[in-house]
């Protein structure tokens, strides 16, 4: 039959991944770095995807396409949804939940000044809890109990020079990169928001387009929770610099 379907530029498309989160059907996926239509039945062809992409590398196009099967849709969400949740087979330690009563024990100074930071400073760690993955970490962990949650973009900790005294220290953290990591953070930071009290919600993100990702999960993660939490968004330069605070 001839119906819309998206069109994906692959010189246009960043990886970013907004897409595959926007798209409620799961037709869109993140395949060597570019996005894919997985399958013309998975696309309604509303186009709900087209305004999350910065590059405008989505467009909608009218040709000959297997018709919009919902039941497979349905299916395909269910798949998506179990590997998500899936143990993990290798008894990675990552599943275990502690708290960290002392903090570990001091390094050395830095010795000199850092790019964010006038002068020297401690590189004794402020991680409160393992794991800090969002991916592994359960949304019951006793941990967030009226907590501060700092979620951050994996590439910042090596990007700010201050990342543990800054945006650490006495807060709970969890990373993430949301061009890497399969599947969206929205329904786990749900989850935690609406099991947890949770003081507030610091968002440390880099200024790259894929990095909206996990904004638009924790924003979505909110709404969906029915709570009132204060919340900022800090964007750090590919400098190392903080670029914005809102």
């Amino acid at each position: 039959m001839i119906r819309k379907v998206v069109s994906i530029n692959e010189e246009k498309c960043v990886g970013c991944g907004l897409c595959t989160t926007a798209c409620q059907e799961g037709a869109l996926k993140l395949i060597n770095g570019k996005a894919k239509l997985v399958s013309d039945a998975y696309c309604d062809g509303l186009g709900n995807c087209l305004p999350a992409c910065p590059t405008d590398a989505i467009t909608l196009e009218e040709r000959k396409a297997d018709p919009f099967d919902e039941v497979a849709v349905k299916k395909r969400k269910a798949e998506v949804k179990k590997a998500a949740e899936a143990p993990i087979p290798c008894g990675c330690p990552g599943t275990q939940a502690r708290v960290f009563e002392k903090l570990p024990m001091k390094a050395d100074k830095v010795s000199q000044p850092t790019a964010n930071q006038g002068e020297a400073t401690s590189t004794e760690s402020q991680l409160r809890q393992w794991p800090c993955q969002l991916k592994l970490v359960s949304p019951r962990a006793p941990f967030f109990d009226n907590c501060q949650l700092l979620i951050a973009a994996d590439c910042t900790a090596f990007a700010y020079a201050g990342i543990h005294q800054d945006f650490m220290k006495n807060k709970i953290t969890l990373i993430g990169c949301p061009k890497l990591d399969a599947g969206d953070y929205a329904e786990k930071l749900t989850e935690i928001l609406s099991a947890q009290e949770i003081q507030s919600v610091t968002v440390l993100r880099m200024e790259v387009p894929c990095c909206a990702g996990i904004v638009n999960s924790v924003k979505k993660a909110l709404s969906d929770s029915g709570k009132v939490i204060p919340w900022q968004i800090v964007t750090i330069g590919t400098d190392g610099r903080i670029v914005n605070r809102m």
